[in-house]
């Protein structure tokens, strides 16, 4: 199971939302680059980034923040929030950025992520499928649409699409543990590689995704909030068969 430390970007700081809302926001650090450095020499394998600012302006914000994670660890990034265009998409990439999660225009304008898939490959396009009591929200969790979560899974995976971050909102930043339940459904009934968001609170949550098969799980508060230690999870869960 691919663990994925998360840094939340805000106004160029590291930052945790609660169920989305900007409101209610605390900041971790001043440096996000110092932060990718610490998760990086903590045996981190791969990087979760958003631009919170992007999610809500539409556009790539933190732009120079991004840059300088880029160069600062040697670890494949992907990266979220304001991503809506083809050149964004191409931008990002050229700048070293591994994989680019598309949110809202996966769910406002599905077709556009089969040309971006037939163009960059399904290694680089990660679809994030946002969920309010499993109905898959975009323009920053602010709408919710027709769509159902696995509904909007399906729809990609018929495009091509690999990989799917899954974040149930009500339960993100409440450190109440994972919708493991959801996050089994589309795994199960898509085949594809869903990532669990939203909500890792602990060891024995992480465990638990294991145990059903779950191939992905972002951390966040957890981490923060020194809830877990990122080592011994890493050491527990990535490439062992055993557990």
């Amino acid at each position: 199971m691919q663990l994925y430390p998360a840094i939340d970007m805000k106004d160029g700081k590291c930052v945790r939302l609660t169920q989305g809302l900007f409101d209610d926001m605390k900041v971790y650090g001043h440096n996000p680059c110092d932060m990718a450095k610490l998760w990086v020499s903590k045996g981190a394998t791969f990087l979760h980034v958003v631009d919170l600012d992007g999610a809500l302006a539409g556009r790539t914000v933190n732009e120079s923040v991004i840059q300088e994670l880029v160069r600062s660890v040697d670890i494949p990034i992907q990266l979220g929030g304001g991503i809506r265009s083809r050149q964004a998409v191409e931008y990002m990439l050229n700048l070293g950025i591994s994989r680019v999660i598309i949110g809202t225009k996966a769910v406002k304008e599905p077709e556009f992520i089969r040309g971006l898939v037939e163009e960059f490959g399904a290694e680089r396009i990660v679809i994030g499928v946002d969920a309010k009591d499993g109905m898959a929200a975009a323009e920053g969790w602010e709408e919710v649409s027709a769509l159902t979560a696995l509904k909007l899974c399906q729809i990609m995976k018929g495009y091509g699409v690999r990989h799917v971050v899954y974040t149930d909102i009500g339960r993100d930043g409440m450190l109440s543990g994972p919708n493991v339940a959801a996050t089994k459904k589309l795994t199960d009934e898509t085949g594809m590689d869903i990532i669990a968001s939203g909500g890792v609170s602990c060891m024995e949550d992480l465990q638990e995704l294991y145990e059903h098969n779950i191939k992905g799980a972002i951390i966040g508060k957890a981490l923060y909030e020194k809830r877990l230690e990122l080592e011994e999870a890493i050491l527990r869960f990535e490439g062992r068969k055993d557990r």
